[in-house]
């Protein structure tokens, strides 16, 4: 090939390489364009999703009643005459309402203290249970810890007790004549007409101040050195349980503020309680019958026991503290009770969205 023409194809070939490095040049950069654009999309898709599921689950949260007030569990242990059935009376009638369970502990011979193995199966229950949840459960069962057995969620504990001598004088009267709950129903001293002041004076049993140490171990618990009568470790460890695992006791003379301050704190359950407590007929059914008032003579002879003494102690701690409670919760205008509203909020809330 003549000098001239293999030089025009040299360059023309240059040209033609020029031309197609400019091009896989352009391409390269069309590719990479379109490998951000591909990312972009990529990643507005997942904060697309991660949006629309925030979406849903605050949907589904604001549409349905939250996972933990439908796990609560509540337990009454209940004094005997403490007007304990006057108030579960009120639970029965507000269950189907408010959608709960109730359930009656019904231990053999009323025995307040369970076996081991009863303890374990019982917590199971109360944990495991859930197609009884939420749950009131309500029965004369002394205080037993949770946190023993491992439970990570604790039930919600709630008593009411009363004075020492009005509680012994009203379960006297009972055990002879009854009530008007179940009138037909033959109890365990009937036909015995002695009266308590009677009983008192001639130092017998179902008056003696023994009989008085009730409250102070169904707050202490299943240890045995609470049904230690006269125990002050009892006493103490009653005060413990009362403030540190207890919602709310109330006292039986106050019992329509404690239905209240229940409803105020645990709407869940006690929606409406207030209402019932004031106009339903079941709330105060059960008064116990042929009961009469001790003399100041009777009284003063049980209040020199050191057990009325240790009994009175715990009742007045627990009416301070249900006091105490009351006060920052309801006020009295023209001799009826209010609830306060809610006196706290959020504010300087950080980051800024």
């Amino acid at each position: 090939m003549p000098p001239k023409l293999q030089l025009i194809a040299l360059l023309a070939f240059a040209v033609a390489m020029f031309f197609l490095e400019n091009q896989i040049q352009k391409l390269e950069e069309s590719r990479g364009k379109l490998e951000r654009a591909i990312a972009r999309h990529e990643v507005r898709e997942i904060e697309n999703r991660h949006t629309q599921d925030g979406v849903r689950e605050r949907d589904s949260a604001a549409s349905s009643p939250s996972e933990g007030e439908d796990d609560l569990v509540i337990i009454y242990n209940r004094v005997p005459k403490t007007a304990s059935t006057s108030f579960t009376n009120i639970a029965y009638d507000l269950c189907g309402k408010n959608h709960y369970h109730v359930l009656h502990i019904n231990t053999t011979k009323n025995n307040p203290v369970m076996s081991i193995q009863d303890q374990m199966r019982f917590v199971k229950n109360v944990t495991e249970w859930r197609e009884m949840k939420p749950a009131f459960y309500h029965g004369h069962v002394s205080f037993l810890d949770f946190t023993k057995f491992g439970v990570k969620r604790k039930p919600i504990y709630i008593n009411v007790i009363r004075d020492p001598i009005e509680r012994l004088v009203s379960y006297y009267y009972f055990l002879r004549f009854g009530d008007d709950y179940r009138p037909g129903l033959r109890r365990r001293k009937q036909g015995d007409k002695k009266t308590f002041d009677e009983c008192v004076s001639a130092g017998g049993s179902d008056c003696a101040p023994e009989k008085l140490w009730l409250q102070i171990p169904f707050f202490c618990g299943h240890y045995s050195e609470c049904w230690n009568v006269g125990s002050q470790w009892a006493l103490e460890q009653a005060k413990y349980n009362l403030v540190n695992e207890y919602l709310l006791v109330g006292v039986t003379e106050e019992l329509e503020d404690f239905v209240m301050m229940l409803e105020a704190a645990l709407p869940r359950f006690f929606k409406g309680a207030t209402e019932l407590y004031k106009t339903g007929k079941k709330s105060h059914l059960r008064k116990t019958s042929e009961k009469k008032p001790p003399t100041k003579e009777s009284i003063a002879k049980l209040q020199q026991s050191a057990i009325w003494k240790m009994e009175n102690d715990f009742y007045e701690f627990a009416l301070e503290q249900f006091q105490f409670v009351r006060a920052h919760a309801v006020r009295e205008k023209d001799g009826e009770l209010y609830l306060l509203a809610q006196n706290f909020f959020y504010e300087k809330i950080y980051p800024k969205n």
